[in-house]
């Protein structure tokens, strides 16, 4: 386990060293977030690295990832706790069989800690002998507004009340990480409690310097114009622009076919790597991949 960074400059040389390539402000968001003992809310469009923050923040630390994937109809049963209904079952039955007739001393067995089946969020308020976990409650923007209702307590206080069993608080409250891909907004009484921050595509440099780290066998020419071609489509009027995690498997993809620079057959042929929807290929097809690349390397040129 490793001691929570006591700089900006300390929390960026983390992320670093872990492989994540963080720009100045999410270092300082993120070592605040640390340092004052408050869940950091991230935003941003899918693929920009939103999640592997938490995965990176974990594994630095060396703390346990306790992982909450949100969904649609999450409810507390999912999240949190809900009781072990055979078992309980089975007390009541062995209860009977003995004659017991004591209700209060039943009710305590059946909805004792043996029968609480433990979720994402009531494992991480629990005592780690690896220092408290890192929370990542992903995707919040699918659940609905009753759930994030729920999730006030935990944010604010860092305890569960279970009305059969009483409340249960962290001892030391986990490092809590949301994130949205903005489908809907987020309460501002949930924000409130939160740091912010918003996670944007990353420049040219920053993009360029992210492949090289995480797939260092792409030769140095196809890596930058893989980086140009990219941060030139975003600008295009797509239904979905191409995250970085799309950027990382099209460059493996191209490794793959033993490509050393983009020609516009093979931008063509392989655009179902770097977009996900029909319409959005359809578009970028052909001639306009052509022209694209023939202005990403008049532009290289130029500079």
């Amino acid at each position: 386990m490793s001691d929570i960074p006591k700089s900006i400059d300390a929390t960026a040389e983390l992320l670093e060293r872990a492989g994540y390539v963080a720009d100045r402000a999410l270092a300082t968001v993120l070592f605040l977030s640390l340092k004052l003992g408050r869940p950091l809310f991230l935003e941003g469009e899918a693929g920009v690295g939103k999640t592997e923050i938490a995965k990176v923040l974990a594994a630095s630390l060396g703390r346990r990832l306790i992982r909450l994937q949100c969904y649609e109809g999450l409810d507390v049963a999912s999240a949190v706790y809900e009781w072990n209904y055979a078992g309980q079952m089975m007390e009541i039955r062995l209860a009977e069989a003995a004659g017991e007739t004591d209700r209060e001393r039943l009710h305590g067995d059946i909805f004792s800690r043996r029968h609480l089946v433990e979720r994402p969020l009531l494992k991480a308020l629990e005592p780690d002998p690896g220092g408290a976990p890192v929370l990542l409650i992903d995707e919040l923007d699918r659940t609905d507004e009753a759930f994030e209702a729920f999730l006030l307590e935990i944010l604010s206080d860092f305890q569960v009340t279970i009305p059969e069993f009483g409340t249960i608080k962290a001892e030391h409250p986990p490092i809590v990480i949301l994130t949205s891909n903005r489908t809907r907004e987020i309460h501002d009484a949930l924000k409130r409690r939160c740091l912010y921050h918003w996670v944007d595509y990353p420049s040219a440099e920053r993009e360029l310097a992210i492949l090289r780290r995480k797939a260092p066998q792409a030769p140095a020419r196809l890596s930058a114009e893989i980086v140009a071609f990219v941060q030139a489509i975003r600008k295009e009027e797509l239904f979905k622009a191409p995250g970085v995690a799309e950027t990382l498997d099209w460059a493996s993809a191209l490794v793959e076919l033993d490509a050393v620079a983009l020609d516009p057959h093979l931008v063509s042929d392989t655009l179902g790597v770097l977009l996900k929807y029909q319409d959005d290929i359809q578009k970028m097809q052909g001639s306009k991949a052509k022209e694209m690349l023939d202005r990403v390397r008049a532009e290289a040129r130029a500079s």
